[in-house]
């Protein structure tokens, strides 16, 4: 079976939006977009592409979809990121794109969005990366798809803008997989659901509370 990972640049309050860029993502009358750049340094980078190693597709919502298909076609050849991204199989789930999609090795997730993904999950291959795309995240925690989050977190507090984790995201359980520290104080944490074979364990508020008192 593949997994679906969730890989996100995080700040210290969970803020998600648009890291890599001023004009990224600016709903909601977000101004601090790309208060990641500051950050990156050679173990950052080095991680980032053992991630990539192990990814043989990408899964993207609409919003970032657009932005990397407007992006990556038009890095030069010898770009180290560019080559591997325009190859690398793409699935989009959106209900407003159609096919055929302009970027190379795009293909296009309709219907019943949960189900189709499931049976995408059945297949023999390599892990598939999940990367911003902040609404289609929420369906994936919501049908326990989300095989592990590999999280970034970035020693910075914004205190508003779109989070990754959010007031209607049930409870889970996680397990923390790996971790390590960057020298500018990011923290590269892979965290998976901690029930038995991986799946998400949902745990009612209070439960482990009241299990330890007794």
């Amino acid at each position: 079976m593949r997994r679906i990972i969730v890989s996100e640049f995080l700040t210290l309050d969970g803020v998600m939006q648009a890291p890599g860029d001023p004009n990224e993502d600016r709903s909601g009358g977000f101004d601090q977009g790309g208060w990641q750049l500051a950050y990156f340094d050679d173990i950052f980078g080095q991680a980032m592409t053992e991630s990539f190693d192990l990814a043989g597709a990408f899964l993207l919502g609409r919003r970032t979809y657009d932005l990397f298909a407007a992006f990556w076609p038009k890095q030069p050849a010898d770009d180290p990121v560019a080559p591997f991204m325009n190859e690398t199989p793409k699935y989009v789930a959106s209900t407003t794109l159609s096919e055929p999609l302009e970027w190379q090795n795009s293909t296009l997730i309709k219907g019943d969005v949960p189900a189709e993904l499931a049976k995408l999950k059945e297949q023999d291959g390599k892990d598939i990366m999940v990367i911003g795309s902040g609404e289609l995240v929420q369906t994936l925690i919501a049908n326990d798809l989300v095989d592990e989050f590999a999280l970034q977190i970035h020693p910075l507090i914004l205190g508003n803008g779109k989070r990754l984790f959010r007031e209607e995201t049930k409870p889970i359980r996680l397990e923390l997989t790996g971790s390590k520290t960057t020298t500018t104080g990011v923290l590269i944490n892979t965290y998976r659901p901690a029930g038995e074979g991986g799946e998400q364990v949902a745990v009612p508020i209070g439960e482990e509370a009241t299990s330890k008192a007794s």
